[in-house]
C-alpha cells in the first residue's frame, strides 16, 4: 500500500484493498474516505468490499466518489465536512490519490495559504503547482 501523508490529519493513497486495513489502523487512521467511483474498479475493490473490511477493522468509512465532472463546490464542501468531523487522521483514496489530494487542497484553500497547500501535496508526492491560481481564487471567494 502506498499511503502518503499530506498533513498530520490528511493522508492520500492510490486504490486500497481489504488486505490493507491492518496497516491503515497501525498508522492511526480513523476514517477511510473512498473518493473512487465503483465503475472504475472490479467488485473486489468497490466501496462495499472496502467498507466491510474497514468497519471490521474498527475504522469509520465514508463514500464520496469524485470525477472531474463531480468535483463541484458542493462536493468539495461535503468532502471537507466528512474530514472535519473526524477526530483523527483521514485516509482518502482514489485511483492514484491525485483526485483525493485535489479535493483536500480545494477545501483547505479556505484557511491555508496556496503555497503551503502545494508544498504539503508535493511532500506527499502530488504536484499541484498547476492549481495555484485556483487555490488563490478559492481563498478569495471564502473571505
Amino acid at each position: 500500500m502506498d499511503m502518503r501523508q499530506i498533513t498530520p490529519h490528511f493522508y492520500a493513497a492510490p486504490q486500497i484493498g481489504p488486505e490493507d486495513m491492518a496497516e491503515i489502523v497501525a498508522a492511526g487512521i480513523k476514517l477511510v474516505l473512498c473518493n473512487r467511483p465503483d465503475g472504475e474498479v472490479p467488485p473486489s475493490h468497490q466501496c462495499a468490499a472496502i467498507q466491510a473490511a474497514a468497519e471490521a477493522a474498527g475504522l469509520e468509512f465514508a463514500v464520496q466518489p469524485l470525477t472531474h465532472q463531480t468535483m463541484t463546490a458542493e462536493v468539495i464542501a461535503a468532502n471537507r465536512a466528512l474530514m472535519d468531523r473526524c477526530e483523527g487522521p483521514v485516509l482518502a483514496y482514489c485511483a492514484s490519490g491525485t483526485r483525493s489530494t485535489i479535493a483536500w487542497a480545494l477545501a483547505a484553500a479556505r484557511d491555508m495559504p496556496a503555497d503551503d497547500i502545494i508544498k504539503a501535496a508535493r511532500a506527499g508526492g502530488y504536484d499541484l503547482t498547476h492549481l495555484g491560481p485556483t487555490l488563490v481564487a478559492v481563498a478569495q471567494m471564502a473571505r
